[in-house]
């Protein structure tokens, strides 16, 4: 029942003490009475989150922080103070002390509530789908067809509540409770002998038993002198004998498993609430364990059935019947449940918490590894990996902050990558390139996951910018798209900054997804996984990565919504397959400009045409320049009546090389004999040179006596930038400059080259 303040009453500790919390601001607060032994929960209840004033009705007694700075007294007055639980979520135990002897004499127990209403079915269901997940992988061998049941559960783990959560998971299932419940209502029955003492006189058909009872039985009485047995020699007969009579039994050896069954649950339950403290939170969720599956076994069927030594898990009943076939699956999965050691356990419920947060961090693990596993074909032997024999039991060796890769090949048929899937993977700060990494502060996201070409390592990827990572992050809380993704208008621009300046950041998950795609080395994308309902993707150019989003995946047993993620890794695949990616052009320029330094001195200061318009692609160092000879004065009045240049063909001395820098200059330089500089700049009309034959050359008037039988010639029309117009070059210091007898021979310069040997 939620009420506007709470008053818990502290006579066990001391006649008349008393507990009472206000809630601030409008903060929820719950008496739950009774109800909350059916949770395993404690009676009182705050929500996380929020902020709750309390007081002790006797200054002589305060209360201790659990840790976080749940609790905070006031500097002046000890016994009052207030309660932040922040981001808890589960079972708080405030310590009490008496300030007299300052000794801690007991605990308060408070339940703190998530904000999600769900939490309590989604922490079930996640828990029960990890529990599934491990032992998923420790059966994927055959079973033998018989299995010992004399297991001891008591002594697997020292970890009484790791393995509780995880039995709890399964046992306490909605979908165990089914099962139970249709065998008890519909069990598998067999034909049995019932035997019962019948008269005589009321047995029709004597069986080789009866016989033998008619001989040999006692209570005997004369026969008649006529009677047709006298003619057998006897005298006398039995007045009863023991009859066998058909009837339906449920002693069956599928219902003695399923009684065993539950049987083995009730003693794991029974050992976990011997072992703990009484009036502990586990010793509490034993008990609703325990009273569940006690009545269970009160039902009147199970007094028919008897205890069985070993069990055919090859039974059909077992392994088809509805009912039976999900407890066999439950029993299975208990067994190893109950011996599993998860490290990261103790992130999810560590002191007496229920973070359901970090939960469904995990949670999203399997989900993700199952939909990566399906699509990408991960190897089992590297999922095997996650769970490891040691002498406490199988520890899973998953963990926030312990990466865990998994590796596989994707083959599309055209191509073939290297996939790498992690949790938690770090990417170090303050990386030089092409190093792999941050170049700035240390990240560390959720879920990556890498992919590049098959026939390189991850090394030689990085190094070449083939290789691509696409980050998750999981955040339970957010239930609304909103809380994500801000209006996109500049409207509330005002609002944010009031609030940011408050400390209230509603746009820092979205923040933090940019943080990732622009810190994070060769990211092709950053998105968040969320329990809502709306998918936002949105593209940073024409393709579907690089972008940023946020998707919807529920822990959901019916509808987790991860079919929308997986059309999305589909497309992110077709969008690798596609050899013609403008990611893939990006990525090809990106390392070929930053593959190396700028080399010392490469600076070019010198005015220059801006790159906008037709001259956006003039960078100056892949803007090429041919420099070319004119004869005399006849030929450069040739040069500038007809735009054309020529340029020398064949095996001929001075021949120009068809070089990719040649075909795609920009400008031409001419100079002639004697000259030291020159202003003859041209910009060449057309990319590419044409082939003039000899007859084409003669149309035109060339001005040679000796014309050959081909040219190579380019259009060419005088620069207009007045950046370049009017000015004289020092062609001689060009790298490619051969003096003495090739000194007419062409060659080519880059234009940053030529500016900076600009001269007066």
């Amino acid at each position: 029942m939620e009420g506007t303040n709470l008053k818990i009453s502290l006579d066990n500790y001391c006649h008349g003490l008393e507990l009472e919390i206000n809630p601030k601001n409008g903060a929820p607060i719950y008496d739950m009475g009774k109800d909350a032994h059916l949770f395993g929960e404690a009676r009182f209840q705050l929500m996380e989150g929020f902020q709750y004033d309390y007081s002790l009705n006797k200054a002589e007694y305060l209360l201790g922080d659990p840790g976080m700075k749940i609790i905070q007294p006031h500097s002046k007055i000890p016994y009052v103070g207030r309660i932040v639980p922040n981001i808890f979520v589960g079972n708080l135990q405030i310590p009490l002390f008496l300030r007299s002897e300052n000794r801690q004499i007991g605990c308060i127990a408070v339940e703190v509530r998530s904000v999600k209403s769900s939490y309590r079915e989604d922490y079930r269901d996640m828990l029960e789908y990890i529990t599934e997940k491990c032992t998923d992988i420790l059966l994927q061998a055959e079973s033998p067809a018989l299995q010992n049941l004399e297991v001891d559960f008591s002594g697997d783990s020292q970890s009484l509540y790791q393995k509780f959560a995880f039995v709890n998971s399964i046992v306490g299932s909605y979908e165990f409770t089914e099962a139970v419940h249709r065998i008890i209502t519909n069990p598998v029955t067999k034909w049995a002998d019932a035997y019962e003492n019948r008269d005589i006189r009321r047995i029709r058909r004597f069986s080789n038993k009866n016989i033998k009872d008619l001989k040999k039985g006692s209570n005997r009485t004369r026969i008649p002198d006529r009677h047709y047995l006298r003619n057998q020699g006897m005298n006398t007969a039995p007045q009863r004998i023991e009859y066998a009579v058909k009837s339906d039994s449920v002693d069956t050896p599928e219902n003695r498993f399923i009684k065993y069954a539950l049987q083995s649950f009730l003693q794991f339950g029974n050992d976990i609430r011997q072992k703990s403290n009484v009036g502990a939170k586990l010793y509490n969720e034993a008990g609703v364990f325990v009273d569940r599956l006690s009545a269970y076994l009160h039902h009147a069927v199970f007094n028919e059935i008897n205890r069985p030594a070993t069990l055919k898990l090859n039974s059909p009943v077992l392994q088809r019947k509805e009912g039976y076939r999900e407890i066999l699956r439950v029993w299975l999965m208990f067994d190893l449940a109950a011996k599993l050691i998860w490290e990261g356990g103790e992130d999810v419920y560590k002191g007496g918490k229920k973070d359901v947060a970090t939960l469904y961090e995990y949670w999203l693990f399997f989900k993700l590894l199952e939909l990566f596993g399906s699509i990408f074909k991960i190897k089992p032997k590297s999922i095997q990996e996650l769970i490891k024999p040691t002498k406490e039991g199988l520890h899973l060796t998953l963990k926030q902050g312990k990466s865990t890769p998994l590796k596989g090949i994707y083959d599309a048929g055209s191509r073939k990558f290297n996939v790498r899937f992690n949790f938690n993977r770090s990417f170090k700060g303050g990386r030089t390139y092409p190093q792999s990494g941050s170049w700035s502060a240390s990240l560390r996201p959720d879920y990556t996951l890498s992919i590049w070409p098959l026939g390189i390592t991850e090394e030689e990827a990085e190094d070449q910018e083939l290789i691509v990572h696409v980050h998750f992050d999981a955040k339970y809380k957010i239930s609304n798209l909103r809380d994500i993704i801000p209006d996109p208008s500049c409207q509330n621009l005002d609002d944010e900054k009031k609030q940011n300046k408050a400390g209230i950041y509603n746009n820092a998950d979205l923040l933090k997804m940019h943080a990732y795609k622009d810190a994070i080395r060769r990211t092709g994308g950053a998105y968040v996984l969320y329990p809502g309902e709306k998918h936002y993707n949105t593209k940073g150019f024409h393709e579907i990565i690089p972008g940023l989003g946020a998707f919807p995946v529920q822990p959901s047993k019916t509808d987790s919504g991860v079919n929308e993620l997986k059309g999305f890794i589909l497309e992110v695949v077709k969008h690798f397959v596609n050899r013609a990616s403008q990611r893939e052009k990006a990525a090809y320029r990106t390392y070929k400009i930053h593959k190396s330094p700028p080399e010392e001195g490469s600076e070019l200061n010198e005015p220059l045409p801006e790159l906008y318009h037709d001259n956006r692609h003039l960078l100056p160092d892949e803007t090429y320049v041919l420099v070319g000879y004119y004869k005399n004065a006849d030929h450069l009045n040739w040069i500038k009546k007809n735009h054309l240049y020529n340029f020398r063909t064949g095996s001929r001395a001075g021949s120009l090389r068809l070089s990719h820098e040649v075909v795609n200059a920009e400008y031409l330089l001419l100079h002639s004999k004697g000259d030291n500089k020159t202003k003859e700049l041209w910009r060449i009309k057309n990319k590419g040179p044409k082939i003039f034959s000899q007859r084409d050359m003669e149309n035109r008037n060339y001005p040679s006596a000796s014309i050959k039988s081909h040219y190579l010639v380019v259009d060419v029309e005088k620069v207009n930038e007045p950046e370049l117009s009017g000015l004289h070059f020092d062609f001689r210091s060009l790298k490619n400059y051969s003096s003495k007898n090739a000194s007419a021979y062409p060659f080519f310069a880059t234009l940053s080259e030529l500016m900076k040997n600009k001269v007066k």
